[in-house]
């Protein structure tokens, strides 16, 4: 189930399944309750574990005046109670280390009251709700999605791993070690490019070394392999050590082959080549590129299961960009999939792929796994029209039909082009729409939107704000400039709460040229939990962009009062604290503001 709730006579309460992570959101259901509001306190509790409080950014400027918990830090939502109508959890960022326990969490929620005196009352356990939710890496059926982190931009990376941490060692050895030490940083002491790895990678990183591992320990298990960006050393080693067992299709795009064979593909493809034979590797473009992204497991001849998505198999694509990958355990999926391979194969990822039936045929499936479309390019232009007028008209139908929860949220890497790109057109312009919910992310969107006060109007960010530099004392976060993408995404979501929730998804950059020129998927899977996994996976995105793009300014002198300071740090140091009113409440009841929205969306 994607959400539960639960309520009492005074606040109703959501969680929201995510990949590992939960989105909780609240509403105050009787306006007189909302008098003298000061926010929220959540405990988190984990089956078989003790319970937490969660912690604030912000904390009252002067705690000691305040009702309080001495036991619990002044940042304590305890203490401190959080003012938002939604709060994402993602366990391990302050509690439980970097291995979290997965299971069913109870999340109890509790509205907190100021007195005439404008000081925090006492905690009313009375007031609380608590809710259940299962908190894993996400499966549905015989489908498993995962996600990047994708926030080396943030005081958490920072504070981990330190500002200037290397994403990979100085040199260009290929297949280097990744259980070096990479760093060190005052919170881990000395730490390796694997610990760096398993936090930026996320889920998605577990997602692809569980096929790797899966194929290396079954001998009667083969591995095709569709490769763009291919130079991450642990899975180059795994493809090498599986050897004959394995096909690689990989791109030779200019990006990743010369004639001097300097590339980290070519040398891939010479060490390859070593341990499997010349046979088993072929290179290819498909006209510009050979963008797809999939692993396709087979036994005795008959695929099994494939993972596909927009996550390149490299160290920027795994461990920097934000990206998602999907498993489909199904053998018709992966039946479809490695026709697409043969063909492939057969023709050297050649541009003759437009003229067959598997690119001018949309793939359906259901059943087993949840309900999915898969089309395959390159198209003919007529086909790549339709693929994206599909995507358009689904945009469309929501603003006109989506009902009173109407949303359109995504993250898309690239929106601005010089050539006509219909969906950009309307992504970039969707935020204009104040009838619906709208919140958006690019690399390159043509405008920013921030989330202001008093406005209807939606949200689009970027997630490349530049080289800034952030009020004192935020000044020790990586700006990713040089080493690629922030937004990797190519997902759109429709209608997540709604009667037709849709998720368009995987390596297709939703462009004209490329649905004629590039090896690419594009995915349209209609199911509600799969919705709700992608929407909370922009939101957490968007909530950190809108953030940084709202405070950066032009760059200043470095005043060095303040080094890995965390947020809730640099907030005191920078005299941001909780205000004492409830004057932070009525925007999210003001109907002409999107948090209003926001709230009715995601509400109970």
């Amino acid at each position: 189930m994607g959400v539960a709730g639960a309520k009492n006579d005074v606040i109703s309460v959501a969680a929201h399944r995510g990949d590992a992570k939960t989105l909780l959101a609240f509403d105050i259901l009787h306006e007189k309750d909302r008098k003298g509001l000061a926010g929220f306190t959540i405990r988190v509790t984990p089956e078989g574990l003790n319970g937490y409080y969660l912690l604030n950014d912000l904390r009252f400027e002067h705690p000691e005046v305040h009702a309080r918990d001495a036991s619990e830090p002044d940042d304590s939502t305890m203490n401190a109670p959080i003012r938002k109508f939604r709060w994402l959890h993602v366990p391990g960022q302050d509690h439980q280390g970097l291995d979290p326990k997965f299971g069913t969490y109870t999340y109890t929620v509790t509205p907190r009251y100021f007195d005439k005196e404008r000081h925090l009352k006492e905690f009313d356990a009375s007031l609380g709700v608590s809710v259940d939710v299962e908190l894993a890496p996400f499966e549905t059926k015989k489908l498993k999605v995962g996600f990047t982190r994708g926030f080396v931009q943030s005081q958490a990376f920072s504070r981990h791993f330190g500002k200037n941490a290397l994403i990979r060692p100085d040199g260009d050895e290929l297949l280097f070690d990744t259980s070096a030490v990479a760093g060190h940083s005052a919170e881990r002491g000395d730490y390796r490019f694997e610990d760096e790895y398993r936090w930026s990678g996320y889920t998605a990183r577990q997602r692809i070394f569980e096929i790797l591992d899966e194929v290396r320990g079954d001998d009667s298990l083969s591995l095709d392999v569709f490769a763009y960006d291919l130079n991450e050393p642990d899975v180059m080693k795994a493809l090498i050590e599986l050897g004959s067992r394995t096909r690689v299709i990989l791109d030779n795009a200019a990006l990743h082959h010369d004639t001097d064979k300097t590339k980290p593909e070519d040398r891939f493809e010479i060490a390859f080549v070593k341990a499997a034979g010349a046979g088993a590797i072929k290179r290819g473009k498909f006209g510009r590129y050979a963008h797809h992204k999939v692993f396709i497991v087979s036994k005795a001849g008959v695929a099994l299961k494939v993972l596909t998505g927009s996550t390149n198999l490299s160290v920027t694509g795994m461990y920097v960009n934000s990206n998602h990958v999907l498993i489909y355990d199904d053998p018709d999926v992966a039946g479809t999939y490695s026709k697409v391979f043969e063909e492939a194969w057969r023709t050297k990822a050649s541009s003759s792929f437009k003229n067959t039936p598997l690119a001018n045929t949309t793939a359906e499936f259901g059943g087993d796994v949840p309900e999915t479309h898969i089309s395959f390019a390159p198209h003919t232009l007529p086909e790549a029209e339709k693929v994206l007028g599909e995507v358009i008209d689904r945009i469309k139908a929501e603003v006109t039909d989506g009902g009173p929860r109407a949303s359109v949220l995504f993250a898309v890497m690239e929106l601005d082009s010089k050539t006509d790109n219909p969906v950009y057109k309307v992504l970039n312009a969707i935020h204009t729409e104040k009838s619906i919910f709208s919140f958006g992310i690019s690399d390159n969107p043509t405008g920013i939107s921030l989330y202001k006060i008093g406005s209807g109007e939606g949200v689009l960010v970027t997630g490349k704000p530049g080289k800034r530099t952030l009020p004192p004392p935020f000044q020790d976060i990586r700006y990713i400039s040089g080493v690629g993408h922030q937004v990797h995404h190519k997902f759109v979501i429709c209608g997540f709460r709604g009667d037709n929730p849709v998720v368009f998804c995987g390596s297709s950059n939703l462009a004209l040229g490329g649905e004629q020129n590039n090896g690419d998927n594009l995915l349209t899977i209609r199911n509600p939990d799969v919705a709700s996994v992608f929407a909370i996976e922009a939101i957490g995105l968007i909530d950190h962009f809108n953030f940084l793009n709202g405070l950066d300014k032009a760059p200043a002198a470095d005043s060095g009062t303040a080094k890995n300071a965390n947020k809730r740090e640099a907030a005191v140091q920078s005299e941001w604290f909780l205000s004492t009113s409830d004057t932070w409440v009525a925007k999210y009841f003001d109907e002409g503001d999107l948090r209003c929205k926001d709230r009715e969306l995601f509400a109970f």
